[in-house]
């Protein structure tokens, strides 16, 4: 069996008055993540990790910020197309692993809400996807609630002919 390793990642500034999305979930907050999307790092860095492991490029390439087809759009419809996309090259998912760096909120209590929303989207179990969550430690721009990044490893697998 062919195994192949992906690694995405993906950083938002945050800015006051904005909705904060995370692996598909709506997190209250103060702030929220800006961008040309929803700006949910965690489905990006899921995104880059998969489309990374298949060789397919990155988000950038599929989904780009210069798009009006992508201004404002749900995230979960890019992991859907990036799924489809590394299917048809003949790949399934293995495992992913993520996590998410941001000093504020706690996002513990929605962590099994993105894992049940994430694996719905991806069509697996939810045994193949792991979601953490550190701070900065008050260090840099994360720290100073300036911004969030997201980190995702994936392993996909040949499809058996």
């Amino acid at each position: 069996m062919n195994y192949r390793i992906g690694f995405g990642f993906d950083t938002h500034r945050l800015e006051e008055w904005k909705e904060l999305w995370l692996g598909g979930v709506l997190v209250p907050h103060s702030k929220g993540a800006v961008g040309h999307s929803d700006a949910d790092v965690l489905i990006h860095a899921i995104c880059d990790a998969l489309l990374g492991a298949a060789a397919l490029g990155d988000i950038g390439t599929h989904f780009p910020d210069t798009s009006d087809e992508f201004k404002g759009i749900d995230s979960k419809i890019l992991l859907q197309r990036t799924c489809a996309l590394i299917r048809g090259k003949g790949y399934t998912i293995g495992n992913i692993d993520t996590t998410v760096v941001l000093q504020a909120p706690k996002i513990t209590p929605y962590v099994s809400e993105m894992v049940i929303t994430l694996r719905d989207v991806m069509g697996i179990s939810q045994n193949q996807l792991s979601v953490k969550a550190k701070t900065s430690e008050k260090l840099g721009f994360i720290g100073r609630e300036e911004g969030l990044s997201a980190y995702a490893v994936a392993i996909i697998l040949e499809s058996e002919i």
